[in-house]
């Protein structure tokens, strides 16, 4: 029988519910962490050992598949077990039969093994990190156990287990859960699984008052599960991250700082996918050396005093914008726009050219025009 889940899923906890539940219940229950083992160490507390085996073999040992005889086995995290090993293994669920270290004698057994893990053994095997023969002998009978963040309906019971345990371990007395403190459970992701849940349990208990339990979420990871997803194709989102990392790299590509290694992805592949969505390097030049039939189109008219929280407003959707001050408007400005601005302060306007983001030096061919801009040219 092979049990799958991630870890803190509980995986051990159903091996011992299928020995309490089956015709072996009175006999041995023994488990085994693959992982914690030295591989030195690993055979000889599988198969056992007999005395001189090997240097520092001062007695005969016997070993976990002996024990458990007529009984079960639980291999935990059986994805790490050597494969120098798991010919041997493979024997011993076959034939039911092993030799012990530096022994000739050969041993019969009737043991019904329960291995877990939290790995893709099926992935392992086809890149022959782990013997095929032994994964198709193992996957007899699988059983996938969800995650705690798809078992939803299952929280607000294992929390209400946790507290009973831990506040009668404790001398302290819970009599109520807020429902605030609940919902944070139920919309918590759980990455740690009923583990972490245990143990944010515990931790929640020690800091109880007045009988009720707080929420022991940090801040952070409370928030976080509140957080709405930004709207837009997933092309605007590609175009928004890859602008963003290259704001934060100084609009560096290459090296161990620069944008491509931020991302994760190789220079090649960064600078492949920018030229597919329109984002290219574009030498900057002050205001006072722009073409005079250079075409901008305002997006927005604001005053000195205003045109910071317009701007903020419109970075929001559009992050790439010009905030340009005009003491007099331009020759080429329609008349109104002059009109307005002949006895008045100082026109900020916030306008785009091609789309320029000018914190990087980057710019995005993406059309910016919309339902709500003025959409004037100067």
């Amino acid at each position: 029988m092979l049990v799958l889940g991630e870890t803190g899923t509980g995986k051990e906890l159903i091996a011992r519910g299928i020995h309490n539940l089956s015709a072996r219940r009175g006999r041995p229950f023994l488990k085994l962490n693959c992982a914690a083992i030295p591989f030195d160490l690993l055979e000889s507390e599988l198969f056992g050992h007999e005395k001189g085996a090997f240097t520092g073999a001062v007695a005969q040992k016997i070993g976990r598949f002996e024990m458990a005889d007529t009984g079960t086995l639980f291999l935990d995290e059986i994805g790490d077990l050597p494969l120098a090993l798991q010919p041997k293994l493979l024997r011993v669920l076959q034939e039911q039969e092993f030799e012990r270290l530096g022994s000739g004698r050969t041993h019969h057994i009737n043991v019904r093994l329960v291995a877990a893990t939290h790995r893709d053994l099926a992935q392992m095997a086809a890149r022959n990190e782990f013997r095929s023969d032994l994964y198709y002998r193992l996957n007899v009978f699988p059983v996938l156990i969800p995650p705690l963040r798809e078992r939803g309906e299952d929280i607000c019971q294992l929390v209400e287990h946790f507290v009973e345990v831990f506040s009668r371990r404790m001398g302290r007395r819970i009599e109520q859960i807020p429902e605030t403190t609940m919902n944070a459970f139920i919309a918590y992701p759980w990455p740690g699984n009923v583990r972490e849940l245990q143990n944010l349990i515990e931790r929640a208990v020690i800091r109880s008052d007045d009988g009720v339990l707080p929420n022991p979420l940090p801040p952070s990871q409370t928030n976080s599960i509140t957080r709405v997803a930004p709207q837009g194709t997933f092309r605007e989102h590609e175009v928004a991250l890859i602008l963003q990392t290259l704001r934060a790299a100084g609009g560096l590509i290459g090296g161990p700082q620069g944008a491509a290694a931020r991302l994760g992805l190789k220079r090649t592949t960064l600078l492949s996918k920018m030229k597919s969505l329109g984002i290219f390097r574009r030498r900057q030049r002050p205001m006072s050396e722009v073409d005079e039939g250079c075409e901008l189109t305002i997006l927005g008219l604001a005053g000195p005093d205003s045109a910071s929280s317009l701007l903020t407003a419109a970075q929001v959707v559009l992050p790439y914008l010009f905030l340009i001050v005009l003491r007099h408007p331009p020759a080429t400005a329609s008349d109104d726009l002059r009109g307005s601005a002949a006895s008045s302060p100082p026109i900020v306007l916030i306008a785009k050219g091609q789309g320029t983001d000018v914190n990087s030096g980057w710019h995005t061919k993406q059309s910016l025009n919309g339902p709500g801009f003025l959409g004037r040219k100067i």
